[in-house]
């Protein structure tokens, strides 16, 4: 079981581990294929649609055996390995899909199941039309950030393992790209465009990445200083920034956003959002972050909807 639950047998085999009566029936709700299921008392089986369980290997165990194999505090006595879910032939609740919004998600370098996990579950509450994750993110069907996702990954679309040059072709036309700025003093002041200054926390990743460019360039004709990192206008998150369709990269908390991210944000006319924080407070995790942003982008364009709805009544 150990080996089922590792990041290379479901890269390998395509296959991942569902656990819980809960998740277990989401999985099957959203067209999730079950290959075998692993129960100790068969009530647990006849809570599932008999219709999905056909051709599935059923094996009945002890207890004892599951509480072994797994990583819930509480087990449930039901283990389910799936084949690994497709987002383009999954069935996404209808409600879901009724508020979706042109709101999407950029994860880049969330390395915290944790975090994933929670910011799933925010994106899906706030009606984002899908997620987005880079590589260098954790694996969205790792155990742990199934557990905390709480059935997200079932309500929302969800893109795994992206090269960043392919990210464009899965933003919808005019998409703005915007980039979680948590860098409190330096982004409120704008005084200083170097490596140190930008990104999640303040991207001292990105001048690691990137020591050959740490000091800026001259231009040997006009005789300018040139940084090597894009330039994006900072704006506070509670400003309008949902005019258009918009994606909002979020940064891990270790590595921070990538030169990509900022790069894409530039070429969108994106911004940075920042959400400013107590002088000498650290700042906010990426889940926090990302949910504050989230649900702002999701009040910005519900008040839109009801102001265009407003004004049609007087016309």
């Amino acid at each position: 079981m150990t080996i089922v639950k590792s990041r290379p047998f479901r890269e390998k085999q395509g296959k991942i581990l569902l656990e819980g009566r809960r998740l277990i029936a989401d999985a099957l709700k959203a067209g999730a294929v079950p290959k075998v299921f692993f129960f100790s008392r068969v009530e647990y089986l006849k809570e599932l649609p008999v219709d999905k369980l056909k051709g599935v290997s059923l094996i009945k165990v002890k207890f004892e055996d599951i509480k072994e194999w797994s990583d819930l505090v509480t087990p449930q006595g039901i283990m389910g390995i799936f084949a690994k879910p497709d987002h383009v032939k999954m069935t996404f609740p209808e409600t879901q899909l009724r508020h979706s919004l042109p709101l999407l998600l950029i994860c880049d370098n969330l390395r915290d199941p944790g975090n994933l996990g929670t910011i799933l579950r925010s994106a899906a509450g706030a009606g984002c039309s899908k997620v987005l994750l880079t590589k260098g993110c954790v694996d969205a069907w790792e155990p742990k950030v199934l557990r905390a996702g709480m059935g997200a990954h079932f309500q929302v679309p969800i893109i795994n393992n992206l090269d960043w040059e392919t990210v464009p072709r899965y933003l919808p036309n005019d998409t703005r790209v915007y980039v979680a700025d948590n860098c409190g003093l330096y982004a409120q002041a704008q005084i200083s465009s170097k490596a140190i200054d930008h990104g999640w926390v303040c991207d001292r990743q990105l001048s690691k990445l990137h020591k050959y460019e740490e000091e800026e360039e001259e231009d040997p004709e006009t005789g300018a200083s040139e940084g090597w990192l894009p330039e994006l206008e900072v704006q506070s998150y509670d400003l309008d920034w949902t005019e258009a369709p918009a994606a909002v990269v979020i940064g891990g908390e270790t590595h921070g956003v990538s030169l990509e991210s900022l790069q894409l944000a530039e070429s969108t006319g994106g911004k940075r959002l920042l959400i400013p924080v107590v002088p000498g407070v650290d700042s906010l995790n990426s889940a926090m972050a990302a949910s504050i942003l989230l649900f702002e982008g999701k009040r910005q364009l519900r008040l839109r909807a009801e102001h265009l709805s407003r004004d049609r009544r007087y016309r």
